[in-house]
């Protein structure tokens, strides 16, 4: 009998090694699972070699779970490069501006200047592969620091564009406020001074074209940078309404003004002086001669303000005013004719505007500029005191050499 197992064990240590099972196995084999006769061998071995297959199939499995993960990867990544990695090369935020002229090929020159060469890629075949190129939308486009490719191409194609801050300027004439308009959005600043200059236009806001300058409140406003000149305006209707609220409205009422000349008035106030502090005294002195009456002035003193001269003659860089200046006949000139001109000399400030409102309290008549040349004035109840006034600050004009 002890022949016999020990027969046994030589042959089955030879099948083991036959089939080459690695080491691990063999003890499992050869000491735990297997206690058999000769006429099992071929079990055996037919065990062994299924064995050896399912170790070979997991590991080819593995390797190819490895490759697919890294190709997924690689694909991922390059999808983030090209489609969601930040767009512009540059650190902050830039705007493209699409207007009514362009095409495929002049937007795709305006986002050259500052994208990627593979974010440029990137947006060339979204624009490829969609309608984009037959539907561009005009407006301000905002690329910002982390915007990919397809969050620009998302916003050119959809016409999310970023307000602008669109400040009003108190300028003095309707062409220069056209100008700085028309620089600032896409309109045409000939569009807007024909339509400033349009009657029907003007009555459409409830005035014309003297005091349509009336009209804009200077404020800084979020508009969109392909607003029409229509949705423009009547912005600006709407925000002027806003401005006009129940206190104004009755501090108007109380002055004895309407809304429009208010503005006139402040347009000379802020003329006169750019110190926010004094302007409700002036703005009470020409009150003052507003509602003055005498023998020389039956129906109210002349206002006989020199920056309306100055408007009339549209000579605003003028130091002095000279005799033959006041001459001029424009309804400007408030030396020739009383009360107010027919519209602003400028657009006013809301300072200029609430100066009014709240004028000050007094009695002076007259005013001239300080001699010390400090932007203020000083006031006089007669005529006599106006005239010691005005010769103080004429010694310094000359003492200057300002002519």
């Amino acid at each position: 009998m002890q022949k016999a197992a020990s027969q046994t064990n030589v042959f089955l240590r030879s099948c083991v090694n036959a089939v080459r099972f690695p080491p691990t196995i063999i003890p499992s084999l050869t000491k735990k699972s297997f206690s058999f006769s000769s006429h099992n061998q071929n079990f055996t071995l037919t065990l062994h070699s299924s064995l050896k297959t399912n170790i070979m199939k997991k590991k080819l499995r593995n390797r190819y779970l490895i490759v697919a993960t890294a190709c997924l990867l690689a694909i991922f990544a390059l999808i983030y490069y090209y489609f969601f990695a930040s767009f512009s090369r540059h650190e902050g935020t830039d705007f493209v501006y699409i207007d009514t002229d362009d095409n495929i090929d002049s937007v795709t020159t305006k986002l050259q200047s500052i994208a990627k060469t593979h974010t440029m890629h990137a947006f060339t075949t979204l624009a490829r592969h969609t309608s984009y190129a037959d539907n561009i939308k005009t407006g301000r486009y905002a690329v910002s620091p982390g915007d990919g490719a397809l969050t620009v191409f998302r916003h050119l194609k959809n016409g999310m564009q970023t307000p602008t801050n669109l400040t009003i300027p108190s300028v003095r004439t309707m062409e220069k406020l056209a100008a700085v308009l028309g620089q600032k959005l896409m309109i045409d600043s000939t569009e807007i001074i024909n339509a400033l200059k349009d009657e029907n236009i003007c009555k459409s806001y409830g005035l014309d074209t003297l005091n349509i300058a009336c009209l804009f409140i200077p404020n800084t406003y979020d508009v969109y940078w392909n607003v029409s000149l229509k949705n423009l305006l009547d912005r600006m209707k709407k925000e002027n309404d806003n401005f006009w609220n129940d206190d104004r409205t009755a501090k108007a009422s109380a002055a004895g003004l309407s809304k429009t000349q208010v503005i006139t008035l402040a347009s000379i106030v802020d003329e006169e002086t750019a110190n926010d502090k004094e302007k409700p005294m002036i703005a009470e002195m020409y009150l003052n001669r507003l509602k003055y009456r005498n023998a020389e002035y039956p129906e109210g003193m002349p206002l006989q303000a020199d920056p309306t001269v100055k408007y009339a003659l549209k000579k605003f860089e003028l130091r002095r005013i000279y005799r033959n200046m006041l001459l001029i006949d424009s309804p400007y000139n408030t030396y020739r004719y009383a009360g107010l001109p027919p519209g602003p000399i400028r657009i006013p400030t809301v300072a200029g505007i609430d100066a009014v409102l709240n004028h000050a309290d007094h009695d002076y008549l007259y005013m001239c500029a300080k001699e010390d040349f400090s932007g203020t004035h000083n006031f006089a109840r007669t005529y006599q005191e106006h005239l010691q006034n005005a010769a103080k600050y004429s010694k310094a004009l000359n003492a200057r050499g300002i002519k």
